[in-house]
């Protein structure tokens, strides 16, 4: 396994520094009361594409060499990784092929379409889809990403976790959205080799618990992925991110999709902030684990805000 360090996601923010935006951390006093602990938000809505994932594409291609760029640039995604490839090979021009789960976000879809991608539908979720790029990418030529596999992935995404480190020296406990794992392995990274005593703490969909459940048996296993969190949807656990979480990880939470619908709508009324599924988690387990973090600084990484609008209304009409 290729050992990430902090060097690592430090040149990493050298290399797309000139492509994204550094991301507020804000408090919002609402969520302090409804925490009961003082609360700041990691707002990665904010980032270009509207996710974390961009600043990984962009890390990657960077270090592509011209042959890479030239065959082709192909993944699977359930949709912000997706973009981020799409937008990572706009930049540096080579042609990207992007295989979405059937169903997929519409929204994130037309962003890739809109960023020159081929995108092909294939599969329930995204591990048939990962399955079936891996195998076309052999047969065309294509170089082939693994949303999970790349290292390089991890230490660009590893970058919002320096902001957070710099805004926030003195954080308590960060706790960040798990899908594959390569943001909360960049956050596990940085914050403990900066500060061993920050917890770092995961969360994960319960009707997606993949990960959550390699983490537990320190083997990697398959589970169901039904949760209608897009960005939380592996179907197994994968290296090198299992590795690094087994190591770094203080906690690992699950949430149900209700928890985080609930999330949705306070970040939406109480912070006027639009988030997805995924980006929710974080609040959803902070709710959870209220009586465990009373009295520390939390930070919550919102990963993304790229909900799609029928789930929106969805939502509006369950809750609102």
């Amino acid at each position: 396994m290729n050992k990430l360090t902090l060097q690592d996601v430090l040149r990493a923010r050298a290399r797309i520094s000139p492509y994204i935006v550094r991301t507020p951390l804000l408090r919002h006093l609402s969520l302090d009361e409804f925490v009961g602990t003082k609360v700041f938000v990691k707002h990665e809505n904010y980032q270009k594409l509207g996710s974390f994932k961009v600043r990984g594409g962009l890390n990657l291609f960077s270090q592509m060499n011209q042959d890479e760029l030239n065959k082709g640039v192909s993944t699977a995604s359930s949709g912000n990784h997706g973009q981020s490839i799409a937008y990572g090979a706009k930049v540096f021009g080579a042609k990207s092929i992007i295989v979405v789960p059937e169903g997929a976000n519409p929204g994130k879809v037309r962003s890739m379409l809109n960023l020159g991608a081929e995108v092909v539908y294939h599969g329930e979720h995204f591990g048939i889809a990962d399955e079936y790029i891996r195998g076309h990418s052999i047969d065309q030529g294509y170089r082939y990403v693994n949303a999970v596999e790349e290292i390089d992935l991890y230490a660009g995404v590893g970058t919002y976790a320096l902001e957070i480190m710099e805004d926030l020296p003195d954080v308590d406990v960060i706790i960040v959205p798990i899908g594959g794992g390569s943001g909360a392995c960049g956050t596990c990274i940085v914050a403990k080799s900066i500060n061993p005593s920050i917890q770092v703490i995961g969360v994960q969909a319960s009707l997606a618990p993949a990960a959550y459940n390699s983490w537990v048996s320190g083997k990697l296993e398959k589970a169901p992925m039904e949760s209608t969190a897009e960005g939380l949807a592996t179907n197994m656990g994968y290296e090198p991110a299992q590795s690094i979480l087994k190591e770094l990880l203080d906690d690992f939470v699950l949430v149900s999709d209700i928890e985080m619908e609930d999330a949705i709508l306070m970040y939406l009324e109480h912070t006027r902030n639009l988030v997805e599924h995924a980006g929710a988690a974080s609040l959803a387990a902070a709710l959870k684990i209220k009586d465990r973090i009373r009295n520390k600084k939390v930070v919550l990484v919102v990963s993304g805000g790229n909900l799609s609008m029928g789930n929106l209304k969805v939502i509006m009409e369950k809750y609102g």
